[in-house]
């Protein structure tokens, strides 16, 4: 199979049709965005994605991402509705510079199987924003429900009298690691979400691009709030989709004093409890990574599974009515302590701290291990602790008294730009550190007008102490 040949020819429609986008007014490009936002929450079309989702890919729960195509879907739309990204979009009156927005052209979006079902119209919906087409590149066990979202999205384009191949995907027969390679070398930008390799594969491919890190979150509980909300919380977190978001509480870190009450907190949210050095311990993990310790890979059968699916696969008699597992770990983090990582799963870990300092340096190790720069979070009554973390934590994001999983992209309950990319900075090997929207695909033209001569003088920038005390040469 020719993978070149074949993304020219998607390429070669795709540029074709951004630049009939590429001038269009501030009020078509718009229309265009309102219309994708709007269909694309129609009660029908929703639940016909997140059943194809979960039946293609074997993840996640139906009502789940429902809701989460609708929050997210409307969420991008709000941040971006009225904002300026055609011409003109900045004046600093005082410097003399103007912005004006432009297009960066083709965007080769890489999709994750975990969110197939809502970035396949957010990334489009970001992408039309600045005036660029796109191609999405999916993964193999989404290909067929990408392919719909797509053909759904280009309909929307065609009532709209817009160009529809602004939108296309690689389809699902040509759906390979190849061919997305191919794609990431030929488009002007390319905006990955996915799992590490693909990552570097985006940096990798000699084509401008926005990745995103590995997510490990830690969450530091110190006692001083409601035991039984931050339990709650950790539930919603862990249980929403089964657990398909990178943001969830893979690690609670929990103060030796309340620990024994947060343990009954989480057991009274149908968390079911695996101590340490137990048989049941032994089997979850050996279950979840069962080619560790020289592989740490998960064990894909677990990923955004029913929690009752992997107890039955461990072997485990988790009884009903249980929503999660915990699992204690106070032997150590790292290499050698697998539950310290990312799971992806309805599981999380606990680890007993002696003090805010030692949980501190546990983050760092928590990170180190895997997932720095992705997020922590503290659930605490002490803004002195949320100053501290907040200036020692390797993380591009930190949640307070917040759910971790439904907190780090943006939710109606605070001020974090919705996103479908954690940038992760260069602690994730990431070219950003912020929740990545349309803004990062758009290219700027700064113009700039003469202003008066106003060379400083050194005397209005270095204070006097200094210059007196430094006058000497250090040649």
């Amino acid at each position: 199979m020719n993978y070149a040949e074949y993304v020219t020819g998607l390429m070669e429609r795709a540029r074709e049709a951004q630049k009939v986008l590429e001038k269009y007014s501030q009020e078509q490009v718009d229309e265009l965005v309102e219309a994708i936002a709007y269909y694309g929450t129609r009660p029908d079309f929703m639940r016909k994605v997140a059943e194809q989702t979960v039946e293609e890919s074997g993840m996640g729960d139906v009502e789940d991402k429902i809701a989460k195509i609708w929050n997210k879907t409307i969420g991008h739309y709000r941040e971006m509705k009225d904002e300026k990204s055609v011409g003109l979009i900045e004046y600093d009156k005082e410097k003399e510079v103007a912005k004006y927005a432009k297009p960066m052209g083709v965007i080769g979006a890489l999709a994750p199987v975990t969110n197939a079902e809502n970035t396949a119209v957010v990334k489009p919906m970001n992408a039309i924003k600045g005036r660029n087409a796109i191609i999405l590149s999916p993964h193999p066990r989404a290909a067929k429900v990408n392919a719909f979202v797509v053909n759904y999205l280009r309909k929307v384009l065609k009532k709209f009298n817009a160009p529809e191949d602004l939108i296309l995907a690689i389809e699902p027969e040509y759906v390979s690691i190849d061919c997305s390679g191919e794609l990431m070398r030929q488009c002007d930008f390319v905006l990955a979400t996915g799992g590490a390799g693909m990552v570097k594969a985006a940096y990798s491919s000699g084509t401008p691009a926005i990745g995103v890190g590995t997510g490990n979150d830690a969450v530091y509980v110190d006692g001083t709030t409601d035991l039984n909300k931050v339990a709650e919380m950790v539930k919603t977190s862990k249980c929403f989709d089964n657990a398909t978001s990178c943001s969830t509480e893979n690690v609670m870190l929990i103060q030796k004093e309340c620990y024994d009450d947060f343990v009954k907190a989480l057991q009274a949210q149908g968390g079911y409890w695996i101590k340490e050095n137990t048989v049941e311990k032994e089997k979850l993990q050996k279950t979840m990574w069962p080619q560790w310790p020289e592989n740490h890979t998960l064990n894909r059968h677990i990923v955004a599974q029913p929690v009752s699916k992997i107890a039955e696969l461990a072997g485990i008699d988790i009884g009903d009515d249980i929503n999660f597992m915990f699992v204690e770990e106070n032997d150590g983090i790292g290499h050698d302590q697998p539950f310290t990582g990312e799971k992806l799963s309805r599981v999380t870990t606990l680890v007993k701290t002696d003090s805010f300092e030692d949980a501190m340096d546990k983050m760092e190790a928590v990170m180190n291990y895997m997932g720095k720069g992705h997020g922590c979070g503290i659930h605490t009554s002490d803004d002195e602790k949320v100053e501290r973390m907040a200036l020692r934590m390797p993380v591009a994001r930190m949640m307070v008294n917040q759910p971790q999983g439904v907190g780090n992209s943006g939710s109606w309950e605070n001020g974090m730009p919705m996103t479908m990319t954690l940038g992760c900075g260069t602690w994730g090997n990431n070219s950003v550190s912020h929740n990545v929207n349309w803004k990062d695909l758009i290219n700027i033209t700064h113009v700039s007008r003469p202003l008066p001569f106003n060379k400083p003088k050194e005397e209005d920038l270095f204070s006097e102490e200094f210059r007196n005390s430094n006058s000497e040469s250090l040649l």
